[in-house]
């Protein structure tokens, strides 16, 4: 598997990130093939790993610690914090006195003593960046952390958080990891150019638009059994009959796309995320090891400008085909007191 660099971190890592938000309760409760899972992709040449303090609570970083145990030399290794880890309102954002404690709680559940690239999960409207950026430097000069990231940050707290760190002379986040797929293609109005002129690593999340691109999903079928949209039909769009019916006749015309590119269509959806010259990888997240296998390799595909031209016809550039597949929503927008005197 061939490597790319990791924005200007100099860290390569292979197209293929390994997402563990499904190892554990929130996906397989198996925690023996949830360690095979990991090992199968390390076997296979992918060398980051990405998970989550609030992926099943603290039990994805468990397993993946258990999994690299022998091997962690060979792992790019990348967390999040600032999800609400519990009820109490001292573990969840972006605050000096959180990320210190979650950082420990990360190292202590992976069973290492630093984080290769450490993320910010979501923006925290309560805290001044320049307040996390300074939490997260100190942690890169304790040599607990090698690199800082950001996770579905808008475009305007990017480009602010670039220059509070040269101006306050803080460490620079130097990844963003976003949406973006065929069917949510938000990222490439703002969010991917920018990242591209500020030399960040760009990881995507949900690369096949969680289960869509994989071609489980038919009209006049109902979900498979064990498919995300039956555990969870609201988020995926199953009781959203327009975005539903969209999608569907989407899916249905890539898979015959694909089928006429000599690919499958997880292959396809791979493929075009990584064909964005901003993009240095794909986050795949299996549930299952027949899962994984049939999204390895999906680095070698390269998409030929007709494929990527009627994949543009049929969703526009930019565009999404869900509105709630940008990833976070500001709370400006949610909440009526943040519009009220």
């Amino acid at each position: 598997m061939n490597h790319r660099t990791l924005g200007r971190t100099g860290i390569q890592v292979s197209p293929l990130c390994l997402g563990t938000m499904m190892l554990g309760a929130w996906g397989n409760s198996d925690p023996d093939e949830c360690v095979r899972i990991v090992g199968t992709a390390l076997d296979a040449g992918i060398n980051m790993i990405d998970t989550a303090d609030v992926y099943a609570f603290g039990e994805s970083e468990e397993i993946v610690g258990r999994a690299i145990r022998r091997r962690r030399d060979e792992v790019v290794l990348a967390t999040k914090f600032n999800s609400p880890m519990d009820d109490s309102p001292g573990r969840r954002g972006n605050s000096r006195r959180w990320i210190m404690r979650a950082a420990e709680d990360s190292l202590r559940r992976l069973g290492t003593d630093w984080i290769d690239l450490y993320q910010v999960h979501r923006p925290d409207p309560l805290t001044d960046i320049d307040e996390t950026l300074g939490a997260l430097s100190d942690l890169i000069r304790q040599g607990k952390v090698r690199a800082i990231g950001t996770s579905s940050f808008p475009v305007e707290e990017i480009v602010e958080a670039q220059w509070v760190a040269e101006r306050r002379q803080r460490e620079r986040f130097a990844t963003e990891q976003l949406s973006y797929s065929i069917l949510a293609r938000h990222a490439e109005a703002a969010v991917l150019p920018v990242a591209e002129r500020h030399n960040l690593g760009v990881l995507a999340w949900s690369p096949l638009n969680g289960g869509w691109l994989t071609g489980k999903y038919r009209p006049g079928t109902p979900p498979p059994a064990d498919s995300r949209a039956m555990r969870n039909a609201d988020h995926f769009d199953f009781r959203a009959e327009e975005v539903r019916a969209r999608k569907l006749y989407l899916t249905g015309r890539l898979a015959t796309l694909a089928a006429e590119a000599g690919i499958s269509m997880i292959h396809l959806a791979l493929g075009f995320v990584l064909s964005h010259r901003a993009v240095t990888a794909a986050v795949i997240g299996p549930r299952t090891l027949e899962q994984l296998t049939g999204q390895l390799g999906a680095d070698a595909v390269r998409l030929s400008p007709d494929v990527l031209d009627a994949i543009d016809e049929l969703v526009p550039p930019g565009t999404n085909v869900s509105p709630d597949d940008v990833g976070h929503v500001p709370p400006a927008l949610t909440d009526p007191a943040l519009r009220r005197r």
